[in-house]
């Protein structure tokens, strides 16, 4: 831009010095040019925009890492949902268990004090309640999407899924979140939870696809759970079993099909998905390595605030659009008077000015305003994958 500038006030000065009118008013001529095409309403085109939107993003709890990632938000077209403390409080609550001694349960607190995750938070609490003290487990290690292990007296224990466990499928009809405890050879234990639905999942889910967003449910969970969490918020599009890999392969097989995916998830099985995906969010609750692998993450327990970003960041990029418009009006009319002669570097800067509070103006109008088909799933939840509608 600079040069091109530099170029027409220099072919400005050459050509009204020719035409015989003095070098002093070709020189005025010639600076009234280069005021006039001074790039402050170019260069204020996006951040302006960029800061109205994170200010305001920011003012409904939503925090925004970079100006990139609002460019990035504004572009997806498909939209992929965690369960567990994502669709759901991510606040479970033990329900029930299979009978065992508080020796087992110490193991058990012993194991979930060590991850993070929504169910061994929970199962910590549940315990802690009962007077339970922990057990002092050797070696742990965590899986992500499976569990946790460790030795207990020389003893492999093991905290986590049936597969992680060796355990038998659970029974056909169950569809509560659970959590597994193994100790050496004996049978494996099985501890039960409930998890609700975030208040507005299923409003928040309606107006995306009524936006026109593909929407999707992904989840390392049973078949069972995620229908009925599915099923509560009006997701169509089902798939279980799913392990942190493949939730990636997921991610990046949309994105190879020419999707822009947001990918909303909160835990640690979640954090290389949020990385492969066009966009990601996560709420404030989330596991620290998805809360820094997420483009945006969110407070408090509405899910709204994904619909409001999108919103905002779609809005923000029709504005950065106006700018550059209004930018490039502005020099193909300002710069031939000022070329002509018809303005003196006072009213040249005068209208670089104003062309500069036009653009912030723009900006600023993003704060006005503050404040059913055919159900598809893969049929075990580990096959191929089917292509999202765009």
């Amino acid at each position: 831009y600079a040069p091109l500038v530099h170029i027409a006030a220099l072919l400005t000065f050459i050509g009204w010095l020719a035409w015989g009118v003095g070098w002093h008013s070709s020189l005025l001529t010639a600076i009234a040019v280069l005021i006039i095409t001074c790039p402050c309403a170019l260069g204020l085109a996006v951040p302006a925009v960029q800061v109205v939107a994170c200010g305001k993003l920011f003012r409904a709890g939503i925090m925004v890492k970079s100006g990139a990632a609002l460019e990035r938000l504004a572009e997806i077209d498909t939209i992929v949902f965690d369960k567990t403390g994502t669709l759901t409080s991510g606040r479970p609550q033990l329900a029930s268990m299979d009978e065992m001694g508080e020796a087992d349960l110490a193991i058990a607190l012993g194991l979930a004090r060590q991850s993070k995750h929504p169910l061994a938070r929970a199962l910590d609490a549940a315990l802690d309640a009962r007077g339970i003290e922990a057990a002092a487990i050797d070696d742990i290690s965590e899986v992500p999407g499976s569990g946790l292990g460790g030795a207990f007296n020389g003893t492999e224990v093991k905290l986590g899924s049936r597969n992680w466990c060796g355990a038998p499928p659970a029974k056909t009809g169950f569809a509560d979140q659970e959590v597994l405890l193994k100790i050496g050879s004996r049978p494996a234990l099985t501890f039960r939870f409930h998890d609700q639905l975030r208040d507005d999942a299923a409003k928040t889910v309606a107006s995306l696809a009524e936006r026109g967003f593909s929407v999707a449910l992904l989840s390392g969970d049973r078949e069972e759970v995620v229908t009925k969490i599915g099923d509560q918020a009006g997701i169509e599009q089902l798939y279980w079993g799913r392990t942190p890999a493949e939730k990636v392969a997921f991610i990046q097989e949309l994105e190879e099909a020419g999707h822009k995916v947001l990918m909303v998830g909160d835990g640690l099985n979640d954090a290389a998905a949020l990385k492969a995906a066009h966009a990601s969010m996560a709420p404030s609750s989330a596991a620290d390595i998805a809360g820094t692998a997420a483009d945006l993450v969110f407070v408090g327990q509405r899910l709204g605030a994904v619909a409001h970003a999108v919103a905002v960041a779609a809005k923000a990029r029709s504005l950065v659009w106006q700018n550059f418009a209004f930018a490039a009006l502005y020099n193909v009319i300002a710069v031939p008077i000022a070329v002509a002669g018809f303005a003196s570097p006072l009213i040249a800067a005068i209208a670089m000015s104003s062309s500069s509070l036009v653009v912030t103006a723009n900006a600023l109008r993003l704060r006005i305003g503050e404040g059913a088909g055919n159900r598809r799933r893969t049929p075990d939840g580990h096959q191929a994958m089917p292509a999202l509608d765009g």
